[in-house]
């Protein structure tokens, strides 16, 4: 059984540890907030037992092996820091770190200290994204892509009012690219790998950060174009275009529709699998499963690459940024 703590008492740290109970491989024992109260309030459903307003004594637990963290993105280079020099595995939401930078030294930093770091892109380990994947070698050759997610925050309502809410907040390491791109970008490198060329155009919004935002990715053979974007709507599908099949799905966070054209018989089947009601379920499986197996030669080699992934999308979403003037204060 793994014993984890989470930082962050939000809806989606919720997700996070109702998925984690409903493996059956993980018991949740210790929460950290700002607020005793919030911690006591969240860890009570599901029977925590400490809870923390001191990252040290958090920290300082032995009984825990695991940490969640789900704090702004700003703050979690900070946290990691600390936890993995206390010896904890950790699972980061994404985006897990500002940077590259950051990315680079938390990378060494567990390697030095013989952890485990995961960043949560949750939507590749759903067993929709593994079919996906798998049907690409069928479709004919790639000829190109366009990934969608576009989903307007409420939020955004407070920018127009003149405020900073830490999603679209430069201090806190915000933005359209940071909160939904990250999806797009994630599923492009997993599923094509890493690009040649990378190109962004955005429009910023009046706090500094992107509110929409357009991605070319350029691979030898094919483009593929990512759209993405928190101060608008959009309902377009996310298409792969192949030499012979077109598949379209229905989303890029998680997918519920897989539907594949086939241009000879000009039949449409949906090839999808239902999804589990919790989207989270997948990864907290995967980490798991590393985990507890962490000598095993697939498993290390499995973790090595979701690491190489890690990096590969924070190198591209830093270089992306920085070239559109976007500079977070985790950057100075």
């Amino acid at each position: 059984m793994i014993n984890f703590g989470v930082i962050g008492t939000n809806w989606i740290s919720d997700q996070f540890a109702e998925a984690a109970h409903l493996t059956g491989k993980y018991r949740l024992i210790s929460v950290f907030s700002r607020t005793p109260e919030k911690a006591r309030a969240f860890g009570a459903k599901y029977g925590a037992q400490y809870f923390e307003t001191d990252l040290e004594r958090f920290a300082a637990n032995k009984e825990l092996d695991l940490v969640y963290i789900a704090s702004p993105n700003s703050l979690h280079f900070g946290y990691a820091e600390t936890l993995i020099k206390a010896g904890k595995d950790l699972v980061v939401e994404k985006p897990a770190f500002s940077n590259i930078g950051e990315t680079e030294k938390i990378i060494a930093l567990a390697e030095s200290h013989k952890v485990l770091v995961f960043e949560a892109a949750r939507q590749i380990y759903e067993k929709n994204y593994t079919i996906l994947k798998e049907k690409l070698q069928t479709i004919g050759g790639i000829r190109g892509a366009t990934l969608t997610y576009m989903k307007y925050s409420p939020r955004y309502d407070l920018v127009l009012k003149g405020d900073v809410p830490n999603i679209f907040s430069r201090e806190f390491s915000g933005g359209a690219m940071a909160d939904l791109g990250v999806y797009p970008i994630y599923s492009a490198i997993y599923l094509f790998g890493m690009p040649e060329k990378t190109y962004y155009f955005c429009n910023k919004i009046s706090t500094g950060v992107d509110g929409t935002g357009l991605g070319v990715f350029r691979y030898p053979d094919f483009d593929v174009t990512l759209h993405f974007g928190k101060i608008a709507d959009s309902f377009l599908k996310s298409e792969i275009w192949g030499g012979g099949k077109t598949i379209t799905m229905d989303g890029m966070n998680s997918i519920g529709v897989i539907d594949m054209y086939d241009r000879e018989t000009k039949k449409v089947e949906n090839i999808a699998e239902k999804i589990d009601p919790n989207p989270m379920l997948g990864e907290a499986e995967a980490f798991a499963d590393i985990i507890i197996n962490r000598s095993a030669a697939a498993q290390i080699s499995w973790h090595k690459y979701l690491t190489e992934l890690m990096r590969q999308v924070s190198a591209v979403m830093t270089k992306m940024r920085l070239e559109n003037g976007i500079v977070f204060s985790a950057d100075k």
